[in-house]
């Protein structure tokens, strides 16, 4: 029985027990970089930080920094490899990144990463992320109406975030803003729409060659915006 409240009455809680793990935990950090998750510096600062060697504070000073994250990805790819066969699938795969990645060079992407039918940059600003996600339609656009697409193209969806991110793991950007633009990107655009975070729009709002809707969406706990080009 616990202690009574303020006003003096009886209240009752659940026992809070502490039962032994009864299995093998690894925690070797060697063994845990080895499958790519984090690298071993990073495994043991997160040791540090659960045994209190480090405050939580020196962590993110550590590895904080603020980026602009683009997350593309591409429409189909399931249904594709289902209808079309695998190799027509990842045929698909290829062409998008054939265009899209000298887009995110030419806006200065410091970091791109590819995975599946997924798509990672990281810039200093979010104006380019946003300039990148747009010229990424178009040129896919260009690509898909030309002789050297597929019979069946692809197209992409775009999610971008920005603010303070930890800079671990395979894309160097883990945290709030990677998790809403991954979010936006892989599960909410639609083929050829840009999707942007609250802090996005905030940060390039004053542009007057772009054009901000913001969206709802009932499973989202966030507000985000679409983002298109007057026509």
């Amino acid at each position: 029985m616990c202690p009574p409240d303020i006003a003096g009455n009886t209240r009752y809680c659940s026992k809070v027990t502490h039962v032994k793990y009864p299995h093998r935990l690894l925690e070797d950090v060697d063994t845990l970089a080895s499958f790519k998750g984090w690298s071993k510096a990073v495994y043991e600062d997160f040791f540090r930080l659960q045994r209190g060697e480090i405050e939580e504070s020196e962590f993110r000073e550590k590895y904080s920094r603020e980026r602009a994250i683009l997350s593309i990805d591409m429409t189909g790819f399931t249904i594709s490899t289902v209808k079309l066969g695998e190799m027509q699938s990842l045929t698909r795969i290829l062409d998008a990144q054939r265009v899209a990645i000298p887009v995110m060079q030419d806006y200065g992407a410091e970091l791109v990463r590819c995975f599946a039918d997924d798509i990672v940059a990281l810039f200093l600003e979010p104006d380019s992320a946003v300039d990148a996600a747009l010229e990424i339609h178009r040129r896919v656009q260009l690509f898909n109406a030309s002789s050297l697409a597929s019979e069946h193209p692809t197209l992409c969806c775009a999610g971008v975030g920005y603010g303070r991110v930890l800079a671990i793991g395979p894309n160097l950007a883990q945290g709030d803003e990677m998790n809403r633009a991954s979010k936006l990107g892989e599960d909410v655009a639609r083929g050829k729409e840009t999707l942007v975070t609250e802090r996005v729009h905030d940060a390039v709002s004053a542009r007057e060659d772009i054009i901000f809707e913001r969206q709802d969406h009932d499973d989202l706990l966030f507000p985000f915006y679409r983002v298109t080009e007057p026509e």
